[in-house]
């Protein structure tokens, strides 16, 4: 199928494309069957949130952790986590 394609217009500014697009069709502009996925590694990633039981004196001992290095702890969790998995 070869679907003419219509040009896509020149924007003044962000706010303009994103009212065209909003009542446009891209399919009209573009071909999709032709895009290639690429990796956007700035972006930041998307977390997800997770029940966890600790027993309370190890919760109370990984705030002290977090307190002395000025860190939140859950963020010192993650990063001893994440420190752990990379050190296998």
């Amino acid at each position: 199928m070869n679907k003419q394609l219509k040009t896509v217009p020149e924007f003044l500014n962000e706010a303009e494309e994103q009212a065209f697009w909003e009542n446009h069709d891209s399919t009209d502009y573009l071909d999709w069957t032709k895009a290639q996925r690429i990796v956007l590694p700035n972006l930041k990633p998307t977390t997800k949130t997770i029940s966890l039981r600790l027993p309370q004196h190890l919760l109370d001992s990984i705030k002290a952790a977090a307190n002395s290095r000025d860190v939140p702890y859950q963020s010192l969790i993650k990063i001893w986590l994440q420190e752990k998995l990379h050190s296998q």
